[in-house]
C-alpha cells in the first residue's frame, strides 16, 4: 500500500493522529504501508486500513484512510532465519532463491518480528558499503537510536564479501552483490519479511 496524499495514521479509525506521513519519505521514495487489516463502511467497501508503519518502535501500527491510499496485492515475501544465517525469497509461494547472509553482530543484533518491504533503494556508488543498493525494511535497530534515519533495517549489498555469512552487522543483513541485484529487481514494496532466530 502506497500513499497518494500526505496523511495521517490514526489511533482507531476516526480518533487521533499518532504519526504524520509525507507521500515521499526521506529518501525520495513513496511512502509504503504494510496492510494488516480492512475496516469496510456499510456499503462493504473498505473504509480504513489498519496498517504496519515505517517508524519505531517495531510493530507500530495505525489506521489510515482508505481514499488517502492505493492498495495492491503482492506476491513476494523474504524470510530471514537469523540462526541460519540464511535469506530465502518466495514467489506466488515457491521458494525461487536461498542464500547465506551476513547478520547483526551481538552488540547490535538483527530484530527478529513480521516487518515489509518499504522501499528499493540503488547505491550511488555500487562499489560501495551497500553494494548494489538495498531493500529497505519497515523494522529498525533496537540499539542503534542514534544511528542515520534511525536506524532502519535493510538488505543489501556489500563491498566486503567476506562478511557474508557472519555476524558482523550494525543489524542489517548482507547478502552477495549478485544475488542483491535479482533481488532487488524481483522484491515488491510490501512485501512480507519474516526475521526469526
Amino acid at each position: 500500500m502506497a500513499t497518494n496524499v500526505p496523511l495521517q495514521s490514526l489511533k482507531a479509525p476516526g480518533g487521533k493522529t499518532n504519526r504524520r506521513f509525507t507521500v515521499l519519505n526521506v529518501n525520495g521514495v513513496r511512502t509504503a504501508f504494510g496492510v494488516l487489516a480492512v475496516i469496510s463502511s456499510r456499503d462493504c467497501s473498505p473504509a480504513w486500513y489498519r496498517v504496519q508503519l515505517p517508524v519505531r518502535p517495531n510493530g507500530a501500527t495505525g489506521y489510515v484512510a482508505a481514499n488517502a491510499v492505493t492498495v495492491r496485492a503482492v506476491r513476494t515475501r523474504l524470510d530471514i532465519d537469523l540462526s541460519r544465517r540464511r535469506v530465502s525469497f518466495f514467489k506466488d509461494g515457491r521458494l525461487v532463491l536461498a542464500t547465506t547472509a551476513g547478520i547483526g553482530a551481538p552488540q547490535t543484533p538483527t530484530p527478529t518480528g513480521r516487518y515489509y518491504v518499504n522501499q528499493r533503494l540503488r547505491a550511488a556508488d555500487p562499489s560501495g558499503p551497500f553494494g548494489p543498493g538495498g531493500i529497505g525494511i519497515s523494522g529498525f535497530s533496537p540499539v542503534l537510536i542514534d544511528w542515520a534515519q534511525d536506524g532502519p533495517i535493510a538488505i543489501h549489498g556489500t563491498n566486503d564479501p567476506s562478511s557474508v555469512g557472519r555476524s558482523v552487522t550494525h543489524g542489517c543483513i548482507r547478502i552477495e552483490n549478485r544475488l542483491l541485484r535479482r533481488l532487488l529487481r524481483a522484491t515488491e514494496t510490501g512485501s512480507p519479511v519474516t526475521i526469526h532466530a
